[in-house]
């Protein structure tokens, strides 16, 4: 196991992460992902290999860190008025992004190189923190909604469980039915 230092926000250490990334992303589009090294990384990103070693470890966890930041959303999940509708479209788009081609492997290198968890725990928080948002815009309006950790075991583990381990087509029917059953069994209905 690698040692990752604790950084700085911002700083040299937030350049040097941001070139780096950019390094990577640039370089997988230009050469495809098999021709990645951490040499070859380094060099576009303007930094030392051992600057790369140092705070990574090796390319997989490079590419982990990378990874983690691609799976990172960019918005809060749209507001469609009730928990069922925000609950159903945000199960939708979370399982067309990560069921996706660069989701699956995004998900891939993100444990491969996760010699801590501390990758997954961070791709959890991301789902979680949406999921907050969901229940917190149910609360306000006066729905009753089940607890975050009920959502994420009812409805996030089984996708994530189905991606993983279990490769094989999923849809919008089948992330509405986990939504449904979360909701029916553990809610009075309405």
């Amino acid at each position: 196991m690698s040692p990752r230092p604790m950084t700085r926000p911002g700083g040299r250490s937030a350049r040097v992460q941001e070139s780096v990334h950019a390094a990577v992303r640039a370089l997988e589009a230009e050469q495809g992902r098999e021709a990645l090294t951490v040499p070859l990384v380094a060099a576009r990103a303007g930094v030392t290999p051992s600057t790369i070693y140092r705070r990574w470890g090796d390319l997989q966890e490079l590419l982990s860190d990378v990874a983690v930041e691609r799976l990172r959303p960019e918005t809060e999940p749209a507001d469609h008025g009730a928990l069922r509708t925000d609950l159903e479209a945000w199960a939708e788009h979370f399982l067309e992004e990560m069921s996706s081609p660069p989701g699956r492997a995004y998900i891939r290198d993100a444990l491969a190189g996760d010699p801590d968890g501390s990758h997954a725990g961070q791709c959890s928080a991301y789902a979680a923190e949406q999921v907050g948002i969901i229940l917190a815009r149910a609360a306000d309006r006066g729905e009753p909604a089940p607890d975050a950790e009920v959502v994420m075991d009812h409805i996030v583990a089984p996708m994530m469980y189905r991606l993983v381990f279990r490769p094989g087509p999923l849809d919008a029917t089948y992330a509405r039915g986990l939504v449904e059953a979360t909701l029916s069994s553990l809610m009075p209905p309405g």
